[in-house]
């Protein structure tokens, strides 16, 4: 499997300038092949191959005065800017025909020098790691890198990155076995919300740190100052730095946050269910905010990563399964509550129930049938299991569906 290690690197003045250089040169190459590839389109014309776009926008280009300097960087991260176009086209003409599965990929756009986020891709052919702990860059020179922690194998790329705080970083993309955890009796479902971050189906709560909100004072004080700041000066510059510095520091905080909480949850459990929450929608609701400061959809990544590095199931059920509305004691579905029901009793068996204590042990449940019934469709079981839902009957006459937990 492929895994990215993240470092920091702490360049000169010089090499700061070269870095600067390339990620200008990578952009445009970028930005003259899909120009080239847009205007053949306007006219009718065919596809512009790989080949003969690189050929265009890279050989040919150095050869003129107009674009002359671009033999100032490694040919590799030029190479590499056009690749990075001709992935982004394939997962869009994947997208409109349908062999990619999740939302609609957008076409290309044009990158901007004022974009927060300047990178450039590098091959095993165009950087080397250093005996002395530093990481060569072809026409860039040796790079001085923060290594937390050693690589486990040798890389096959790196991305250098420069963000909006002006750090940079260095991602590595290693191959690498799994690394397999033994083998536990323990099965979890996860409930995430936002009174609690997560509430496990054993009946254990992990409070949200709020991260954002907790810095929400001095963001605002800073970016009160940014916007006091006359644009275009040197102020408005050094002002917009710190602001960016503090929100990656918030950033910073929730992501290590989140790995610390989800590789105590893979070391704990041989299985993991969570449910398949619509982040994006939530993001647009008056609970944007805090929906972000969660970062839901990092956590849940780190969970889905990490299970299949160490040998553990992560499994996601539909965002439809009605987690709050049936009694995980005796299944029967007691119909949709308000956010502000936070306990409830079972008209059925009288059984009390925390609302997310609940939810998560319905995850659990859900999570288990489905993983049997696809061992059973790919042939590995010798039974049909039991379904998770049947047909039942209330008290009042009128049919209704029952959940029944498969353990």
């Amino acid at each position: 499997m492929q895994l990215r290690y993240n470092y920091r690197v702490y360049p000169d003045a010089p090499q700061r300038r070269a870095l600067a250089q390339a990620f200008g040169c990578a952009r445009v190459v970028f930005n003259d092949g899909l120009r080239a590839r847009r205007e053949a389109h306007e006219a009718e014309l065919p596809y512009i191959k790989d080949n003969d776009l690189q050929k265009q926008v890279i050989t040919a280009a150095k050869r003129t005065e107009e674009r002359a300097w671009l033999g100032e960087v490694s040919s590799v991260v030029l190479v590499q800017s056009l690749r990075d176009l001709h992935t982004a086209y394939r997962n869009f003409f994947s997208s409109v025909t349908g062999k990619r599965k999740g939302p609609k990929v957008a076409p290309p756009r044009f990158k901007s020098k004022r974009d927060n986020r300047q990178s450039i891709r590098l091959t095993a052919n165009g950087f080397s790691l250093r005996d002395n702990g530093t990481v060569y860059v072809a026409k860039v020179g040796d790079l001085k890198v923060k290594w937390s922690r050693p690589l486990p194998a040798a890389p096959t790329s790196v991305t250098i990155t420069k963000g909006a705080s002006e750090r940079y970083w260095a991602s590595f993309v290693v191959d690498t076995e799994p690394d397999f955890l033994p083998e536990l009796d323990t099965e979890a479902g996860i409930d995430l919300g936002l009174t609690h971050f997560a509430v496990l189906s054993d009946g254990r709560k992990v409070d949200s740190p709020k991260f954002l909100r907790r810095a929400e004072k001095k963001l605002k004080r800073m970016q009160k100052a940014l916007s006091r700041c006359e644009k275009g000066s040197k102020n408005r510059a050094k002002a917009r730095k710190r602001v960016a510095r503090q929100h990656a520091k918030v950033a910073d905080r929730r992501r290590d946050w989140h790995h610390k909480e989800s590789t105590k949850i893979i070391r704990e459990n041989q299985a993991v269910y969570v449910e398949d929450l619509a982040v994006s929608g939530l993001g647009r609701t008056r609970l944007a905010k805090s929906v972000h400061d969660a970062g839901w959809s990092q956590f849940v990544n780190m969970l889905e990563y990490k299970a299949h590095k160490h040998g553990r199931h992560f499994g996601r059920i539909g965002r439809f399964e009605p987690t709050s509305q049936v009694c995980s004691a005796c299944g029967i579905k007691d119909g949709p509550k308000p956010l502000s029901v936070r306990e409830w009793t079972c008209q059925e068996c009288g059984t009390v129930h925390d609302r997310d204590i609940n939810a998560a042990r319905n995850i659990l449940a859900a999570g288990r049938a489905d993983r049997l019934n696809a061992s059973w469709s790919a042939g590995k079981t010798g039974s049909v299991p039991a379904q998770r839902v049947e047909a039942g009957t209330h008290r009042d006459g009128q049919p209704t569906v029952v959940g029944i937990q498969v353990l």
